[in-house]
């Protein structure tokens, strides 16, 4: 397999650039940058492909513009992946920090597991982890029972999954790393890591606090429709 990282960079966060891209050439691995859409600069009148209300309902608050670029950002990613030639492509955000075997661990995942259409490697939570196989670096692979599982800074993709991802997902109804993980909805086969194999900078946020993401909360009240979804995705992710 030819694994090939795209990495999601906002062209102000030289930083964070200079520190992955410096990595990448440390352990001689295959980077390639994507220019990030910077949802911050776009108005809400200008956001294409979003079904607001669906939003709403789905995630109980009001749609962050950083999350805006963030969802087109991971489908700008994907578009390039299909451009080039590898059969797996890497996606990971900026924060993330690399490890020499990395792209050898993402090769024995997709080896391991050939149904596999999406691999995470980094998950904020796992509950209830069902091991489906493991790799011949010991990585465990299978699907968690309970979610969202949070994050989308790095998963691994084959040619015939991002296809899926794009055509599905085309239109923004969740936040990028809830819409990934629902195979049940798009029709890919998606699996995860029992344990990260890389680590996540705990610096500023580009997308949110959490004070912002509370902000934009409905009150309780209103959230009920949100209750309901989250409870049927629950009996399609443990189903």
């Amino acid at each position: 397999m030819d694994v090939t990282a795209f990495a999601i960079n906002l062209d102000r966060s030289t930083d964070r650039w200079r520190t992955l891209s410096g990595q990448a050439r440390e352990f001689d691995l295959p980077l390639i940058r994507i220019s990030a859409v910077d949802g911050i600069g776009i108005s809400e009148a200008d956001q294409e492909a979003v079904n607001r209300p669906a939003f709403h309902r789905n995630a109980g608050r009001l749609m962050l513009a950083a999350e805006y670029g963030c969802y087109q950002s991971h489908l700008k990613a994907l578009h390039e992946f299909l451009e080039s030639r590898a059969t797996i492509g890497l996606i990971i955000e900026d924060d993330l920090t690399l490890k020499h075997d990395l792209y050898a661990r993402v090769e024995a995942a997709f080896h391991s597991t050939p149904k596999a259409h999406v691999i995470k490697f980094f998950s904020n939570r796992i509950v209830g982890f069902r091991r489906a196989t493991t790799s011949c670096f010991g990585d465990e692979i299978g699907r968690a029972i309970h979610g969202p599982l949070g994050s989308s800074a790095c998963y691994a993709v084959s040619r015939f999954g991002a296809e899926l991802l794009i055509n599905k997902l085309a239109v923004m109804c969740h936040p990028w790393d809830v819409a990934l993980e629902r195979g049940w909805d798009h029709g890919a086969e998606v699996y995860v890591l029992r344990k990260n194999i890389v680590t996540v900078a705990r610096g500023e946020t580009t997308i949110a606090t959490r004070d912002i993401y509370r902000s934009v909360k409905f009150p309780k009240s209103k959230r009920l429709g949100t209750y309901i979804r989250r409870l049927k995705d629950d009996v399609a992710r443990i189903y």
